[in-house]
């Protein structure tokens, strides 16, 4: 079993900082992440629903690092 967020980390990352009109804190992203909605479910699911979304999720574990990096390729492109 494993844990996918619903919607993707990412997405409401994302939602959350165009809401702001700012660039979140760390505290903020580690705040959205404790009160995310996710769900447990089997990993050949989770495998699934990434291939459905097209993309990879955030590790919730490291979350802060993950979001800047994921900021920082959203940004060279």
């Amino acid at each position: 079993m494993t844990i996918v967020f619903i919607p993707a980390l990412v997405v409401v990352l994302v939602a959350k900082e165009k809401e702001a009109g700012r660039e979140l804190t760390r505290e903020e992203v580690e705040s959205i992440r404790d009160s995310a909605t996710a769900i447990r479910v089997p990993i050949e699911t989770a495998r699934d629903m990434v291939r459905e979304r097209g993309y990879l999720d955030i590790d919730p574990e490291n979350v802060w690092k993950e979001w800047l990096l994921h900021k920082k390729m959203t940004a060279d492109n």
